[in-house]
């Protein structure tokens, strides 16, 4: 919501206040540092008071985004809410591996993300028919209602799902970052949720200009884009959950890296043959949603399956290191853009092929080379 939404009101953010791209920029930038904070708070407070926290400052961020009158103010409230998203994302994924055990996390993970598809596919539709209907302002205040919604469900609904330290056990375990680099799945894993997202980032960052600015569609047609790559991902999920069944993570981690790598492929080859064609785009998009629905789930659970204990420590290093690859790749990027479109989509085709041939190299090399985890007993 706190993105795809928002993808639709570049354009009118930046002819408004002058510049649309420093908002999205510190939300980037806000949302991975604080991982590194709510990690250790959700280990040692519990996970409910911080994610709670988290969403009532995504609400208040969002209501002040929407009144901000300048680029200054509203990149102050968007840093906010990447602060908030942070405590969020942390909590919500530690409970997973609070609850579950470590072979079953890529399923659980991957039904969640199939329900996160549904928020994806009707977001940059909404965000779209806001902004031509009433102006981007009001993208902002459908976050805050969303936020408050999900805000009075997880109060009522939402029990503490942190395991209380046994008798002479800290909640800190000293050296805990050590032990969490210091595990080769969380490496490995990690890797993959960070190399998947990387490329996928840079299509959110530059879309906008290329489907719009470049090849001339409206904000309302663009929102089609995002949320048609929202409902392959919700197939893709789907789809994950039954490879694993039959064929277990890294297999099944070999397929997504192969459709990845294809897929930024098929837009490489468009961009080439047939550069003021938006279909070669789309379809090359669409396949490496197709990977992208794969790596997600068993990335993000993956990097965490081995450390039960750390688990909210684990999370917040996956995902800071995800939105440092992210924010780096975007940042050179777009730094292609130009007001001429001179080098076309292919700013946003590149770091999409380089993060394609990234995940086959894990698929292929490293992940076969760790050793597999015994199951654990559900308690």
């Amino acid at each position: 919501m706190a993105t795809d939404s928002y993808l639709p009101a570049l354009p009118a953010i930046a002819k408004e206040l002058g510049s649309a791209s420093t908002s999205l920029t510190l939300f980037v930038l806000a949302f991975g540092f604080a991982q590194l904070l709510c990690g250790p708070l959700a280990d040692r407070f519990g996970r409910r008071p911080v994610l709670l926290a988290g969403l009532g400052c995504y609400v208040l961020a969002a209501l002040g985004g929407a009144l901000a009158g300048s680029v200054a103010l509203l990149a102050g409230w968007r840093a906010l809410q990447g602060f908030s998203m942070a405590a969020i994302l942390v909590c919500s994924r530690a409970a997973v591996r609070d609850l579950y055990p470590a072979h079953e996390g890529p399923h659980v993970m991957a039904r969640g993300l199939t329900g996160l598809g549904v928020v994806g596919l009707l977001a940059p539709l909404l965000g779209a028919w806001l902004v031509q209907g009433a102006g981007w302002r009001w993208v902002m205040v459908a976050m805050a209602a969303y936020a408050s919604v999900l805000f009075a469900l997880c109060w009522r609904s939402f029990g503490e799902t942190r395991k209380p330290p046994g008798e002479g056990e800290s909640s800190a375990p000293r050296g805990s970052t050590r032990a969490v680099f210091a595990s080769r799945s969380f490496r490995a894993w990690a890797s993959l949720a960070a190399a998947t997202w990387g490329g996928l980032f840079c299509f959110l960052l530059l879309s906008p200009m290329v489907y719009i600015g470049y090849l001339g569609w409206s904000p309302a047609w663009y929102g089609w884009i995002p949320a048609g790559g929202s409902l392959v991902y919700i197939f893709s999920t789907t789809m994950c959950r039954t490879l694993l069944r039959r064929y277990g993570p890294v297999r099944t981690v070999r397929l997504g890296a192969s459709l990845s790598l294809a897929g930024a492929l098929v837009q490489a080859l468009g961009c080439w043959l047939m550069p003021l064609s938006a279909v070669p785009l789309l379809l090359g998009h669409a396949v490496y949603c197709l990977g992208h629905g794969i790596h997600q789930p068993c990335g993000q659970a993956g990097a965490v399956g081995d450390l039960p204990h750390l688990a909210g420590r684990a999370v917040s290093w996956s995902g800071f290191g995800v939105m440092m690859v992210a924010f780096c790749v975007g940042q050179a990027a777009s730094h292609f853009v130009d007001a001429d479109f001179s080098h076309g989509a292919w700013p946003m085709v590149v770091p999409m092929l380089l993060a394609g041939g990234v995940l086959m190299a894990i698929a292929f090399f490293w992940l076969p080379r760790l050793q597999h985890p015994k199951k654990e007993t559900t308690p």
